[in-house]
């Protein structure tokens, strides 16, 4: 607010405080008038991720060394790496930005007047930290754990699916070759080189509980079996998971072998003639499937078009997995938001 010059001289000297603590950039963003996309996005996700949870998985191995200088607030880092994999912005990338976009500052939590943005080594070891001890995967663990507490995720019922990451087919490189675990696959009339997320989903809400990866070459049924969860007695997918059911993975368990697969027939399966004029059931019952099946395609469409994240970032598989478990999580978390089930979740948060 505006300095009142009238009043005494302390009531001055507090206001003109409390402006210090309000910078001027603050002052004047305040007075726009319209909300930006990422503004929005930012403050959604501000209000439904389980931060402290989040935290609690990192804290026992981000300490402080004995040598070194000393270690940034664990909850800056945790902010700066979610928004570099959220806008799909390179270590350099999400410094540059911070810099440049008030929003991204306001959520980073930083005020340049007493602190500065961590570089991109910094970001690099805070990455290689959570790599190496599975974080990611315990943050998309949490987060499933956590909608089916609050009675969000219908279990009995899985829809397998799987899409193919890009990677770079580029030789220009310094040893002159592809990624070694990253393969090529022909689907239709093109090719194409990187890995595959294999993803299980849950059929009556489609939050996503499994996530696997492969090159792009493994066929989509090996991975089927991984996708399953205990107590599923229904399972939908395309036809390229025909004959899932006559595989030694699936036939060799009890529970596997007991599940009704209802897989998506081809179209030159449907025998019947245009000329038929009764109900064509075949027709129906392969409408009702993929009427089902349709929900796995929204958590690919948020990570591959929201997340930008169509290409791998990384060399290696488990890399870019663990990368994809986060954006899987925030997927989740998306679509609870768009699904106006925040408060369920929110409610069981410690």
């Amino acid at each position: 607010p505006p300095i009142d010059y009238n009043r005494s001289r302390s009531n001055l000297m507090r206001e003109t405080r409390n402006m210090v603590h309000h910078p001027f950039t603050d002052m004047e963003y305040a007075n726009r008038k319209r909300t930006t996309r990422r503004e929005a996005f930012l403050d959604a996700m501000e209000s439904i991720i389980p931060w402290k949870e989040w935290m609690a998985l990192i804290a026992p191995f981000y300490v402080q060394k004995e040598r070194g200088r000393k270690l940034i607030p664990l909850e800056t880092m945790l902010r700066m790496y979610l928004m570099q994999n959220w806008f799909g912005l390179p270590d350099e990338g999400i410094e540059d930005t911070i810099y440049d976009s008030y929003v991204m500052k306001r959520f980073r939590k930083i005020d340049f007047s007493i602190e500065r943005t961590p570089d991109a080594t910094t970001l690099l070891h805070f990455r290689h930290l959570l790599e190496k001890y599975d974080i990611t995967r315990k943050m998309f663990d949490n987060v499933k754990e956590r909608l089916d507490a609050a009675g969000l995720i219908m279990h009995g019922g899985t829809i397998v699916d799987a899409t193919i990451i890009h990677a770079p087919s580029s030789t220009k490189n310094a040893t002159k070759t592809r990624a070694p675990e990253m393969h090529s696959v022909r689907k239709g009339n093109q090719w194409f080189f990187g890995m595959k997320i294999h993803s299980g989903t849950d059929a009556a809400t489609g939050y996503v509980h499994t996530i696997t990866g492969t090159a792009a070459n493994v066929h989509d049924i090996v991975q089927a079996h991984a996708l399953i969860r205990a107590d599923d007695h229904s399972v939908y997918g395309d036809s390229g998971y025909l004959g899932v059911e006559k595989r030694a993975e699936i036939l060799e368990d009890p529970h596997l072998s007991s599940v009704d697969y209802r897989i998506a027939k081809r179209p030159s399966q449907n025998r019947t003639t245009k000329a038929y004029a009764g109900v064509n059931w075949d027709k129906k019952i392969e409408h009702e499937k993929a009427s089902i099946r349709c929900k796995v395609e929204h958590p690919f469409l948020i990570v591959k078009r929201l997340f930008q994240a169509g290409r791998t970032r990384y060399r290696g598989i488990k890399k870019n997995l663990l990368r994809y478990y986060l954006l899987f999580a925030s997927a989740n978390l998306v679509m609870c938001l768009r699904a106006g089930r925040q408060r369920a979740f929110c409610m069981t948060m410690g």
